[in-house]
């Protein structure tokens, strides 16, 4: 089975069993819990934990994929709190929670979510101790995935801030819960602890470069085929890796705060290309993918551990 086909097939059995789950809804706040969890998604939390723990013991994944579901609903819980601290209205293309119900309700099915992954990890068919340490690897996570936030969120009142803060920052808003999907897929697998920290670090490497390749997107793919506003970080001032090179570099982007026409915006990737801006931005996630493949240099060769290698690959060659 090729990368492509395996997201696709992995994909429908995550919703088939978050919906054996939840797929009934019998209150207003499940209902909300529920937009975000049923509205698409890659799944590719779960496909990494699934992947991570079928290359340490093949056939493993079966009994405790409902660990791998707690790191898709812990994701939906991060993106729900998101949209309403961005004031966010849409959301892969429907409406966010907080703009169908209400702030409040929004903060709530979020909350929700949260105590749905540690549930759900109860639920896993793997020995105690591995549960324990699990439901330990994402609350810490989870931490980590807030200080991130609030960092980002931080970062836009500076124009100080530097790649290693940047990086930092990242690796706790995104990466970790790569790290975590990838972790918790081979603690629960019965892999040995070296094993988790090689398959953490694999996560987290690919998971920070997943988040610069959606800054490149966000600046190199029209919105017709990005299903983003092209551009939107540039305009908005945010402090993302292709801004603080280009400020490091002498050039100033505030004049391109605004509305931008197709144009506007060739000329300005134009510019970022001239000074070797997004060509370094790209080697950044080019070096983070290659830490994370030489992590895995601790399994033996197998299906899985090639498709974890494409899924690296994949992770800085998409579109959107």
């Amino acid at each position: 089975m090729d990368l492509t086909t395996y997201l696709q097939v992995t994909a429908e059995e995550v919703t088939q069993l978050l919906h054996s789950y939840y797929g009934s809804p019998d209150t207003t706040l499940s209902e909300a819990a529920n937009h975000l969890l049923f509205s698409g998604g890659k799944r590719l939390r779960p496909v990494l934990f699934k992947l991570a723990a079928e290359a340490v013991s093949p056939g493993s994944s079966r009994g405790i994929m409902p660990a791998g579901l707690a790191l898709e609903v812990t994701h939906c819980f991060t993106l729900i709190h998101d949209d309403i601290m961005d004031k966010d209205q849409f959301r892969r293309g429907n409406p966010t929670v907080h703009t169908k119900w209400d702030e409040p309700t929004g903060i709530l099915a979020g909350d929700v979510l949260y105590a749905r992954a540690f549930e759900l990890i109860s639920h896993t068919e793997a020995p105690d101790s591995a549960k324990v340490n699990a439901v330990l690897m994402l609350s810490q996570a989870c931490v980590e995935i807030c200080e991130g936030q609030q960092e980002d969120m931080s970062f836009e009142k500076r124009n100080d801030v530097s790649r290693d803060e940047y990086l930092s920052m990242v690796q706790k808003k995104t990466g970790v819960l790569y790290g975590a999907a990838a972790g918790i897929g081979v603690l629960c697998a019965g892999g040995s602890a070296a094993e988790v920290a090689a398959l953490s670090t694999y996560g987290n490497s690919i998971g920070a470069a997943f988040q610069i390749q959606d800054d490149i997107i966000d600046l190199m793919i029209p919105s017709d085929k990005s299903g983003k506003d092209q551009a939107s970080d540039i305009r908005e001032g945010k402090q993302t890796l292709l801004a603080i090179y280009a400020r490091e570099r002498g050039l100033d982007l505030s004049s391109y705060r605004r509305s931008l026409k197709p144009s506007e915006i060739q000329d300005l990737i134009a510019l970022l290309s001239k000074h070797n801006v997004i060509a370094d931005v790209q080697q950044e996630a080019e070096d983070l993918i290659s830490t994370g493949i030489d992590s895995l240099s601790i399994l033996t060769d197998s299906h899985e551990k090639e498709l974890l290698i494409e899924l690296a690959h994949y992770f800085i060659r998409r579109s959107s």
